[in-house]
């Protein structure tokens, strides 16, 4: 037998060792107890995992870079999701964040890329930001379309609009909408941020 296979042996036996008293029942503690520190143990890893998803959540995560506080932010501010008669604001997370919790997640996982960007700095000067913000909002739209406007419609619905309230032409607009199953995204891509230079025709369908 060669060394080799003796390491290999030992490593082998080692974790056949170990999965062995994992299996084995405690002698020490009861069955309860176990069950209980599992519980609690539970408790505070789902405590402290929701708690760090809602603080990623919170406008002042969102804007704590300066690409998107210099960018997107200041655009967002000069809307009226930011400052209105009523002073009902909708946040970022608002509009780029689903609540429920599956699709949450997807869209954490999906916003780990955005994490790379940062520490590599794709868009860490207003030029670079410029250069990419056509497909930044792209892949925005993708979703948003892809989702229904789901976001949006947690606030805006068709059904409960007043359109006896409405100017003609958001009047018009809106049943075209209601009538051709339209989606928000489809007509307001502009509502919150300034809409990026270089935009085509099937931009704005």
């Amino acid at each position: 037998m060669t060394e080799q296979d003796k390491v290999g042996g030992n490593n082998e036996a080692a974790a056949t060792g170990w999965w062995a008293r994992l299996r084995r029942p405690s002698t020490r503690y009861s069955f309860g107890a176990i069950l209980a520190v599992g519980f609690v143990v539970g408790v505070f890893f789902w405590g402290g995992f929701n708690t760090a998803m809602e603080a990623t959540n919170t406008e002042k995560f969102c804007i704590s870079c300066h690409e998107m506080y210099d960018n997107v932010y200041q655009e967002y501010k000069e809307t009226i999701h930011y400052t209105n008669r009523t002073g009902v604001r909708a946040v970022c997370s608002d509009c780029h964040v689903p609540k429920d919790w599956t699709h949450k997640m997807i869209r954490k996982i999906q916003a780990s890329r955005e994490v790379w960007g940062k520490i590599t700095g794709s868009i860490d000067t207003r030029e670079k930001f410029e250069a990419k913000r056509l497909q930044l909002a792209r892949n925005e739209w993708k979703r948003m379309k892809a989702s229904d406007s789901r976001e949006c419609r947690n606030c805006h619905s068709l059904e409960s609009m007043n359109s006896e309230a409405q100017k003609q032409r958001a009047r018009k607009q809106h049943e075209m909408a209601r009538e051709d199953n339209m989606t928000c995204i489809d007509c307001h891509k502009g509502i919150a941020h300034h809409k990026p230079e270089g935009m085509t025709e099937q931009d704005e369908e």
